[in-house]
């Protein structure tokens, strides 16, 4: 493999940090640099507070958890994302419930909401699926309409902007994660923010095995151990440092990739990652549908870009279609964009020969 899907941009201010972390020897949950994450990243996204937490999976669960949602409630998600999203309703004990895709950009269609509410449902998990943003004017209006939560999954999706306003500052509690393989990354780790004071408190508590703050080792409530280390934040304030830099980079990858397989998209071969008017796509990953002109199948161009050093991914799975959450209904959209879809290098280390090969390789197999 010479071209990987994804490599972080780490540097001499990560090594910094992370050595002044490992000298100070606060290398748990303790430690300047998650204070200084948490005040930094609830700025930089335009909230007033901000929760770290070990991975973007447990900041999901203590978004709802924070919530209160629970039992026999519901909780509505796209089919189409990543299965935390799913998992973590279920962790609840609530139900998720599932909303095809838009045709035009991917992401949870709006339009389909509406019909899937029940009396049980309690919130709206719109996904800002591979860097693009959701159309949070048209799911706000639906929650407030009908008094739900909106938690945002903002994993994929740090610094992308719906309509000039950074995506992460529209629900009651958003989600980011900061996985390797992210626009900003820590290794692990994850990061929750909001505007409430009430729900900031409470995700404070309940990150921290739910000790009361004021009288340690005393637990009101059961909680759970989401702590971030302090390395791990050492690390992310640094990314966030340099987290400018990197979105300018993969919207420049992005623009050499629409350039390269222009013609391939012109003439019926493939379907380019999307941008709506009203949003500024950061293309966490970039991704190709394939239609049925083309002479390979999403698997076989998969298979031969690795026999050329080239690393691809499929996009992801509907998760109606995975065992613990199967179900009969089709959700056609979701489906084809899944069925077609490939996820190209996306990493801000790529270099522009590096793209000129991945482009040149599709092409060749493609027609």
């Amino acid at each position: 493999m010479t071209i990987p899907i994804y490599e972080p941009l780490l540097g001499e201010e990560e090594l910094r940090n992370v050595t002044e972390a490992v000298k100070s020897t606060w290398i748990s949950s303790k430690g300047k640099f998650i204070t200084q994450f948490e005040e930094e990243f609830a700025k930089r996204m335009g909230t007033k507070y901000a929760v770290a937490t070990s991975n973007g999976t447990v900041s999901l669960h203590l978004a709802l958890a924070a919530l209160g949602i629970g039992g026999r409630e519901e909780v509505i998600v796209p089919t189409l994302t990543f299965i935390a999203c799913a998992n973590t309703v279920r962790y609840t004990g609530a139900k998720p419930v599932f909303v095809d895709s838009s045709k035009e950009y991917w992401c949870i269609d709006p339009q389909k909401i509406g019909k899937c509410i029940t009396k049980r449902t309690r919130a709206i998990m719109p996904v800002h699926l591979y860097g693009h943003p959701c159309d949070m004017d048209l799911i706000m209006e639906i929650a407030q309409k009908h008094h739900l939560f909106v938690v945002e999954d903002a994993a994929e999706a740090h610094g992308a902007k719906y309509k000039g306003k950074t995506v992460g500052s529209f629900g009651d509690i958003s989600s980011f994660s900061f996985y390797g393989n992210k626009i900003l990354s820590s290794g692990e780790g994850g990061m929750c923010i909001t505007d409430d004071e009430t729900l900031y408190q409470k995700m404070r508590i309940l990150r921290d095995h739910g000790m009361n703050p004021s009288k340690r080792y005393w637990y009101d409530v059961i909680g759970y151990n989401y702590r971030m280390t302090n390395m791990q934040a050492a690390i992310g304030v640094a990314q966030l440092h340099r987290m400018d830099s990197v979105i300018r980079r993969k919207r420049e990858i992005a623009r050499l990739y629409e350039e390269k397989l222009s013609k391939l998209a012109d003439n019926g071969y493939i379907t380019l990652s999307p941008q709506m008017e009203w949003a500024n796509s950061v293309y966490w990953m970039y991704n190709i549908l394939l239609s049925g002109k083309a002479k390979v199948c999403k698997d076989s161009l998969m298979e031969r870009l690795w026999a050329k050093g080239i690393e691809t991914r499929p996009i992801f799975y509907p998760l109606h279609t995975m065992p613990p959450y199967k179900q009969s209904r089709r959700y056609l959209v979701a489906e084809k964009i899944s069925a077609s879809g490939v996820s190209l290098p996306s990493g801000p280390t790529l270099t522009d020969e590096q793209i000129e090969k991945v482009c040149n390789a599709i092409i060749k197999e493609v027609v």
